[in-house]
């Protein structure tokens, strides 16, 4: 009702019934255009896609600069920063999942003695055979990496803790039989299950810890 006390009668247009492609209008077919106008819009594409190349090959060069930021030049496995970022997402996927998985820390033994015999070139070639040993035999969703000097270590998913004892006593098998230092080589591997209360510096020392151990027992053997 208005001021003058006459009923208006509002009328209400279904939203159905309005064409809302209309509200953009028709871009002109670019061969209408004048040709000053067409050039420069051609000029504006190729710059765009230039740009846009530009932009892809900075992101790939980006990522590989940040993949070889996580990689030990030597072997190719991950490197420790790569390794630490790993045990955080491993972590905190156990946590989240409730996954099983193992850690694994591998030192060698003998090595120093081979590297002054034979010199650093000799000692690279043994850490890349041990690199290859390692990762030709973990599967594809483990990880493998090389901590510094002569250590390393690895991270095994979905595993039991006899498993992964008996796969630690089988990579110290291995290592003792490469062909080229059969006899001067071995490795002693501690192994701990890793849980879902674990930081990555506590499943680290006590990884550190179990390899101590049996690094002690080893000897004790001889």
């Amino acid at each position: 009702m208005d001021g003058k006390g006459e009923q208006r009668q509002e009328i209400t247009i279904p939203r159905r019934d309005i064409d809302t492609r209309r509200a953009v209008p028709d871009l002109p077919d670019a061969t209408q255009l004048p040709l000053p106008t067409r050039t420069m819009l051609m000029q504006l594409v190729a710059e765009v896609e230039r740009l846009e190349a530009e932009l892809a090959a900075a992101r790939a060069e980006s990522d590989q600069l940040a993949a070889r930021a996580e990689e030990d030049p030597l072997t190719g496995l991950a490197n420790r920063r790569g390794f630490e970022r790993e045990m955080v997402r491993t972590l905190s996927y156990i946590q989240r999942y409730g996954a099983t998985a193992a850690l694994l820390y591998i030192d060698l033994d003998g090595f120093k003695g081979i590297n002054d015999r034979r010199g650093h070139a000799a000692g690279d070639a043994v850490l890349r055979s041990v690199a290859e040993c390692l990762g030709d035999h973990v599967r594809a969703s483990d990880r493998a990496a090389r901590l510094g000097g002569d250590e390393f270590a690895l991270i095994l998913w979905n595993i039991s803790a006899e498993d992964a004892e008996r796969k630690a006593r089988r990579i110290e098998e291995m290592i003792a039989a490469l062909p080229d230092t059969a006899g001067e080589l071995g490795a002693s591997v501690g192994v701990t299950m890793l849980s879902g209360d674990d930081t990555p510096a506590v499943a680290e020392a006590r990884a550190d810890r179990a390899m101590y151990i049996r690094k002690a027992a080893r000897t004790a053997e001889r």
